[in-house]
C-alpha cells in the first residue's frame, strides 16, 4: 500500500509553488485555523453526531427510519483520473480504470460506509467529453454523495500508470490537463464534512486549510465544529528544501500520512535498510521522532504507510483537559484591585481567590495524561502473493483511516480500518468488486469478503 497514485503526482515544483511565499494575510489566516485546533472539539458534538457515532462503532449499520439528509463523513479534494496502466510483461495492459487520488480514498471510506450510510461519502468527479458511460455506472453503483461536473468542452483527466525494474517502481505521467480542486469546488454540503482529506504541497495545506475553515464558518454559522483534516503529503514536495515548511503544515492539520519514502524524502533519505533493501522501520521511526521533537506542544498524529511493513504510528504525549460535564457551576467574573503585588500582599488568599468556584470551593481541574503513542500496525495482507497492483493503496488506507476519525475512533483503531481497507485494494487491477449477499440479509461483499469479517479478523492478531 506504500506505493499509492497521488493526483498531484507529476506536478511540476513551479505548478506546486505558484504564490507560495505567503503574504501577511495568509500567514493570519492559517494562524487563525490552527487556534482553532482545541483537542476538546469533539465536545462539540451535536447530539445527531453522538447518535451516528454509537451507530457506526459496529458495521453491521441499522438503516435511517427518518428522511433526514445523512451528513457527509468524509470528502476528498484528491482528483479523480481516469487511468491507463502498462505492466511490466507478461501482464497485460489495461485501459479505462478508475482512478486518482480522489476515487482511492473514496474507495477507503465507501467500504465501510453500506447503504444508507454511503451517502456520508463525497467527492468530486469532473467529466469531460470522453468519459466512459461504463464508469458512471460504476460510481453510481457505489451509492455516494459524488458531485458529477461535466464539461463537454475538456476531456477528462486521464493518466498513464508504468512499472519498471524488480521492484517494480511506479510511474505516472498525465495524458491529459488535470483539474485540480481547491476550496471553492466544495459545496455547501461537502463543506460539512467530519473529515477532509488534502492532497497537496505543505504550502498549499496551509492555504487549503485556511480556506476552507473561513468558508465553513461562513456557511455553519453557529453549528461550526473543526473537522478532522487528513494531509497526504505530494512526493514531488517531499524535499529536504520543504522540511520547514513540512513542520510549519503540522499544527494546522490532525494527521499527516506520507509513505515511508516520502517521509525518509523530508528527511534527504531513502529509508531504505541498507544491508536488507528493505523498509527500514529503525529509519521511519527516527523520522517520526525528529517531526515529533519540532512540534512538541501540537497534537497532531504521524501515519506513515511503510507497505508490507504496515503502517507507524507516532503522536506526541502531553496533558489532555478535559471539561466538567457534570458541572452546571456558572463562573463568576474575577475581581481584580488596581496596582501590582505589595510586600503586605497575601498569596496564600490571593491564589485560593483565584481558584475558587461561585460557591467559595477551591475548583480542580482534572487532567488526563496522553503518553503518547508509538505503534506500528501490521498490513493486512501478509502473504505477497495476494498483492495484484499496488496501484491506490495509500488513498484507499486514508480514505478508512479518516471515515474512522470522523465517526470518534481513535487513532489505532483508524490505522486498522486503513490497513484493511488498503487490501481490498490492491488485491485486483482497478477498484474491488462489490456485491451484495441476498443469502445473509443483502450484506455488502468486495471482492467476495466482508469488511466487518476482516476487521475482526486484525483485532484477533
Amino acid at each position: 500500500m506504500d506505493k499509492d497514485p497521488d493526483d498531484d503526482m507529476g506536478a511540476s515544483e513551479s505548478t506546486e509553488n505558484s504564490g507560495s511565499r505567503e503574504s501577511e494575510d495568509e500567514q493570519v489566516a492559517v494562524a487563525d485555523a490552527d487556534a482553532d485546533h482545541k483537542p476538546g472539539r469533539e465536545e462539540e458534538a451535536t447530539e445527531s453526531d453522538k447518535r451516528q457515532q454509537e451507530q457506526t462503532a459496529e458495521l453491521s449499520i441499522r438503516p435511517r427510519t427518518d428522511s433526514a439528509p445523512t451528513p457527509i463523513d468524509f470528502v476528498t479534494l484528491g482528483m479523480f483520473i481516469i487511468d491507463d496502466i502498462d505492466f511490466i510483461p507478461p501482464t497485460p495492459s489495461v485501459k479505462d480504470v478508475l482512478g486518482g487520488a480522489g476515487s482511492w480514498s473514496a474507495l477507503g471510506a465507501r467500504l465501510f460506509s453500506p447503504p444508507p450510510l454511503s451517502k456520508s461519502v463525497g467527492w468530486i468527479v469532473d467529466r469531460g467529453s470522453d468519459f466512459p458511460a461504463a464508469l458512471t455506472e460504476q460510481i453510481d453503483g457505489w451509492g455516494t454523495s459524488v458531485l458529477y461536473r461535466d464539461d463537454s468542452e475538456r476531456l477528462t483527466t486521464r493518466g498513464w500508470n508504468g512499472y519498471e525494474g524488480t521492484d517494480e517502481k511506479r510511474l505516472f505521467t498525465y495524458l491529459t490537463p488535470k483539474k485540480r480542486l481547491a476550496a471553492d469546488d466544495l459545496t455547501p454540503e461537502l463543506l460539512q464534512a467530519r473529515s477532509i482529506h488534502l492532497i497537496c504541497s505543505p504550502l498549499r495545506c496551509q492555504e487549503l486549510v485556511a480556506d476552507i475553515t473561513s468558508r465553513r464558518k461562513a456557511v455553519m454559522l453557529d453549528t461550526y465544529f473543526r473537522p478532522v483534516f487528513i494531509w497526504e503529503p505530494v512526493p514531488d514536495l517531499c524535499t529536504p528544501d520543504e522540511l520547514l515548511n513540512c513542520t510549519n503544515t503540522l499544527p494546522v492539520i490532525d494527521v499527516c500520512s506520507p509513505n515511508h519514502s516520502e517521509l525518509a524524502g523530508f528527511m534527504g533519505d531513502d529509508g531504505i535498510d541498507p544491508d536488507t533493501g528493505e523498509i527500514s522501520k529503525k529509519a521511519v521511526e527516527r523520522a517520526c521522532e525528529q517531526l515529533l521533537a519540532s512540534m512538541p506542544l501540537q497534537s497532531f498524529s504521524l501515519v506513515v504507510r511503510a507497505g508490507d511493513k504496515g503502517c507507524y504510528i507516532a503522536k506526541n504525549g502531553g496533558r489532555k483537559r478535559q471539561r466538567n460535564q457534570s458541572s452546571n457551576t456558572q463562573q463568576r467574573k474575577k475581581h481584580y484591585p488596581r496596582g501590582g503585588l505589595r510586600p503586605d500582599t497575601d498569596m496564600e488568599a490571593l491564589f485560593a481567590g483565584l481558584l475558587q468556584d461561585a460557591d467559595g470551593l477551591v475548583a480542580r481541574e482534572e487532567i488526563e495524561v496522553d503518553p503518547g503513542i508509538e505503534r506500528w500496525v501490521p498490513a493486512y495482507h501478509q502473504d505477497a502473493s495476494k498483492v495484484v497492483d499496488p496501484t491506490g493503496g495509500g488513498n484507499t488506507f486514508l480514505g478508512g483511516l479518516a471515515v474512522a476519525l470522523a465517526r470518534g475512533h481513535s487513532i489505532e483503531e483508524a490505522a486498522l480500518w486503513g490497513s484493511v481497507a488498503a487490501s481490498f485494494a490492491i488485491e485486483q487491477v482497478g477498484v474491488p468488486k462489490l456485491e451484495t449477499d441476498a443469502e445473509d440479509n443483502g450484506k455488502e461483499k468486495w471482492n467476495e469478503s466482508n469488511v466487518h469479517d476482516r476487521v475482526e479478523e486484525m483485532q484477533s492478531r
